[in-house]
């Protein structure tokens, strides 16, 4: 197995629905907002490369959607998907399967492009995994959500036949790739568990964004169900502080990866470093 760390570049959201309850004094020490009271956030990807096939974890954004809907997100930096695919000796139609922890825009948003006037799938060799009942609470978006469950981006994959689910009984993708499922963000969001060179690395998606969502009340206003989430937080972090996982963030405007301790505090980041660095 060989993992690759795939950057697609940055976006802004407001620094208070990112960190929920927490006051403005305490979170903008940990990512500095702007004038308009935005911080920066990585849209960071991981491809696994195992038993000959080539799977992508998550996509960013895309660049499909129209002027007006990407200004409120302010992407910037030079990293698109493409680039960072092709540093690595691949291109889009080398991907064998892609795998959607859920499908809010920032996740999916690069599943789908524009040929013409038709929305076809970007990844045209690929299955697409997903799981039934997420795919139903995406299609069927209460009002909160709604905004970031986009139709464009999700549709045209079922009508590509290309869709599968990943039946609820099973937790495994492929050896050494497992899933777990988590209801706290979004319903059924689906977070990689990769044994890695004797390590074990879990893609946080949604669950903890970033490394500075690891304090426990660090919860996002996006999250549906955010007691849910504290639950989910606080028992998976005892887990991985004792088996030492690796903790992989996908919107950490800095950090990749890094394990945990326990301190005077509670459970915190231990060793930050780079994928590549394993």
């Amino acid at each position: 197995m060989k993992l690759y760390t795939i950057d697609t570049g940055f976006f802004k959201l407001d620094g208070g629905a990112m960190f929920g309850v927490v006051p403005k004094s305490m979170w903008q020490k940990l990512n500095e907002p702007d004038e308009n009271n935005l911080c920066n956030w990585a849209m960071r990807c991981l491809l696994v490369e195992a038993e000959g096939r080539l799977i992508l974890i998550d996509n960013g954004i895309g660049d499909k959607q129209d002027a007006k809907f990407l200004s409120h997100y302010y992407l910037n930096g030079d990293d698109t998907l493409d680039k960072s695919l092709a540093k690595h000796g691949f291109s889009k139609a080398d991907i064998t399967d892609v795998f959607l922890t859920h499908l809010h825009f920032d996740h999916c948003g690069g599943s789908i492009v524009r040929e013409g006037e038709k929305l076809v799938p970007a990844f045209k060799n690929a299955q697409y995994w997903s799981n039934e009942n997420h795919w139903k609470w995406a299609t069927e978006p209460n009002d909160r959500e709604k905004a970031s469950f986009l139709k464009e981006n999700i549709l045209p994959i079922k009508e590509s036949g290309q869709l599968n689910f990943l039946p609820s009984s099973e937790n495994k993708f492929v050896n050494d790739f497992s899933v777990r499922l988590v209801n706290g963000h979004t319903e059924s969001m689906m977070l990689p568990q990769i044994n890695y060179k004797g390590k074990t690395i879990i893609y946080m998606a949604d669950l903890l964004p970033s490394m500075a969502h690891i304090p426990v009340p660090y919860v996002m206003a996006y999250d549906t169900r955010p007691l849910e989430t504290l639950k989910e937080k606080k028992s998976f972090l005892k887990e991985a502080l004792d088996n030492e996982y690796i903790l992989f963030f996908e919107h950490d405007p800095q950090i990749e990866c890094c394990n945990l301790a326990l301190t005077e505090k509670g459970i915190r980041a231990n060793n930050t470093f780079k994928l590549k660095e394993i």
